[in-house]
C-alpha cells in the first residue's frame, strides 16, 4: 500500500487541487466526443467534476488508488486533461508525448525557464493557454506563481489567451484529500 500521507508531505509544491475556475477555460477546446483521462484525479477532482457537468467522458486515475501515471493506462481514452504534480515534469511530459495523443497539463509556468520545454517540444508543437490572473490553488496566501495549461494537438494556435474569473470555493479534491490524509495519519499514530 502507498504511504500517500508520507508521499503528500515529501513535497508539499507537488500536490496542488485545481479550482473549477481553472478547469473551465480548457472546456471549450477539448472536442465534444473526446474521452478526456484525468490522470492525476479522484472523482471529486474539479476536472472531473466539470468535464463531466459539460457532458464528457471522463476516465480518472490516481497515485492514491494505485493508479500510477507512468505504470497505468485506461483502456479507451483520447485527451489527457489535469493538473499533474510540479514535480517529475519532464517525465510526465514525455509520457504524454508517448502516446502521440493531444493533452492539456495545468503547470507552474517556472517550467518554461527549463531546458526541457526546448528539448522535449523541439520537433512537436507546444501550445500555451495563458491566464491573466494567478490560479489560486489553496486556502493560504497568495500563490507566488502564475500556471497555464500546457498543451499539444488542442488550442486552434500556438499561444492562446484567456481572462480568468478567480472565485474563492476550493477544490472538492482539496477537501476529500485532507480528510485521507487525516484518517491515514490517526491510523498511523494508533499501530505505532
Amino acid at each position: 500500500m502507498i504511504n500517500y500521507a508520507k508521499y503528500l508531505h515529501s513535497n508539499k509544491s507537488d500536490e496542488k487541487y485545481t479550482p473549477r475556475y481553472a478547469v473551465l477555460p480548457i472546456v471549450k477546446y477539448l472536442p465534444r466526443h473526446a474521452v478526456i483521462w484525468c490522470p492525476f484525479d479522484t472523482g471529486n477532482s474539479e476536472f472531473v467534476l466539470t468535464l463531466k457537468e459539460h457532458g464528457f467522458k471522463v476516465v480518472h486515475s490516481h497515485l492514491f488508488t494505485g493508479e500510477d501515471f507512468f505504470e497505468y493506462e485506461p483502456k479507451r481514452w483520447d485527451i489527457i486533461v489535469s493538473n499533474p504534480p510540479f514535480g517529475n515534469k519532464a517525465k510526465i511530459f514525455e509520457r504524454c508525448l508517448s502516446f502521440g495523443k493531444p493533452f492539456a497539463l495545468l503547470m507552474s509556468n517556472f517550467w518554461l525557464n527549463d531546458a526541457s520545454p526546448c528539448r522535449l517540444f523541439k520537433d512537436k508543437e507546444l501550445q500555451l493557454l495563458l491566464f491573466d490572473k494567478r490560479v489560486q490553488y489553496n486556502n493560504t496566501s497568495r500563490v507566488p506563481f502564475a500556471s497555464s495549461y500546457y498543451c499539444h494537438k488542442i488550442l486552434p494556435k500556438q499561444i492562446v489567451f484567456e481572462n480568468l474569473t478567480v472565485e474563492k470555493e476550493m477544490s472538492r479534491m482539496y477537501g476529500e484529500m485532507q480528510e485521507i490524509i487525516g484518517w491515514l495519519t490517526k491510523f498511523r499514530d494508533k499501530i505505532l
